[in-house]
């Protein structure tokens, strides 16, 4: 007994031991104060539209995400100015957020030696203005390791539905503070379809925009308008070389028709909203499919503002059909809950939204329907 008490005793030592390791190897983020001389660029990564800074990126868009590879145990990056709340992931699993974080040089610590993948997703929409994220750092003994090449390629065209705006909201009815604080791009179905089909993606879109006119027609770009460029200044035009996506999903009109027309704007009544909405809608989608012909389109729309969104989108479907676009299906969404920021889709309708639209890709997009 004494022996088997004391082989019980050796083996929850051994236990302890190394949970106190693995506690000891728990990657952590801590902001420095000084930068260290003994620092080496990495090489990274951007998706999403972005400039150039030096070794760094300048985005505006939402859902950006910078990953870089390495072997060793820590690395650092820089943040720039701009309110942005960022998730620091290592090897896939979320370490902290960042949220509004203080511009300078953040270190990733704590990883056992071993080659790693440190992923930097913007959660926050950045309309008020871009931010910068790089570069990339390594200390000394951290090498540079070459990251996994995703040959899939997913965009996502959109408004708020598509941000992800409030997702992670309890309630419906929230501050702008409380709006910012729950949007969550990286955990809207943009990012759940990305994760689905281990595909890179771009997030395209802007809270509050429409086709022809913005909500409650307040005056800024239409989306359609800001799109073309890789900042919303409208200074360069977006051109990231190599993205071709094979799948691009677009959902525009809730910000056209959820709110009344009002003195004062373009359109005299609804039927001439609905007219130049189909129109600007179909040129739009035209302008994508010439841009990537090989690319499936799918359109998809909710059942609010008592269905006119959906049937505006199903015109517009209609009218591409007619002109010969096998390229192109139409998706309408119901039964949503909408009990995020200011109705918006929650977290589960975010499932429900990429589960419909997964549908259509496991039906028409070869190869890549998940194999049971």
């Amino acid at each position: 007994m004494a022996k088997h008490g004391r082989m019980a005793g050796m083996a929850a030592g051994l236990v302890i031991l190394a949970a106190a390791v693995e506690a000891a190897a728990q990657p952590r983020v801590e902001r420095l104060t000084e930068r260290p001389v003994a620092l080496t660029l990495l090489p990274a990564t951007m998706h999403g539209r972005f400039e150039r800074k030096g070794a760094g990126f300048v985005r505006q868009w939402p859902g950006s995400y910078a990953e870089t590879a390495f072997r060793g145990s820590a690395v650092s990056f820089d943040v720039g100015p701009g309110e942005v709340a960022l998730h620091v992931l290592v090897d896939g699993r979320k370490i902290t957020t960042l949220v509004k974080p203080v511009p300078g040089l953040y270190r990733v610590a704590g990883m056992p030696a071993g080659r790693h993948v440190l992923r930097i997703e913007v959660a926050s929409e950045s309309q008020s203005g871009p931010t910068g994220i790089g570069p990339f750092f390594a200390e000394r003994g951290t090498v540079g390791a070459r990251l996994r090449n995703r040959t899939r390629q997913i965009e996502f065209v959109g408004d708020s539905h598509t941000v992800g705006y409030g997702v992670t909201s309890p309630k419906r009815e929230c501050t702008q503070d409380e709006v910012w604080a729950t949007t969550d791009t990286s955990r809207g179905f943009g990012a759940l379809l990305a994760r689905r089909y281990g595909a890179d993606y771009e997030v395209n879109a802007i809270s509050g925009r429409g086709v022809v006119r913005n909500y409650g027609g307040f005056a800024a770009d239409t989306l359609p308008e800001a799109y073309p460029f890789t900042l919303f200044d409208h200074r360069s035009r977006a051109s990231v070389p190599g993205w071709h996506p094979q799948v691009i999903i677009v959902s525009l009109g809730t910000n056209d028709f959820t709110t009344p027309l009002h003195a004062g704007e373009t359109w005299a009544n609804r039927d001439a909203l609905h007219g130049d909405y189909e129109r600007r809608y179909v040129r739009f989608v035209q302008a994508l499919h010439a841009r990537d012909p090989r690319a499936q389109i799918v359109l998809w729309a909710t059942d609010m503002a008592n269905g006119e969104i959906q049937a505006e989108v199903a015109k517009v479907a209609a009218t591409l059909r007619r002109s010969g676009a096998p390229w192109l299906t139409y998706v309408p969404v119901n039964g949503l809950s909408f009990t995020g920021c200011h109705s918006h889709p929650s977290l589960a309708d975010q499932t429900v939204i990429a589960d419909r639209i997964a549908a259509v890709i496991d039906a028409r997009v070869a190869g890549w329907a998940r194999r049971s």
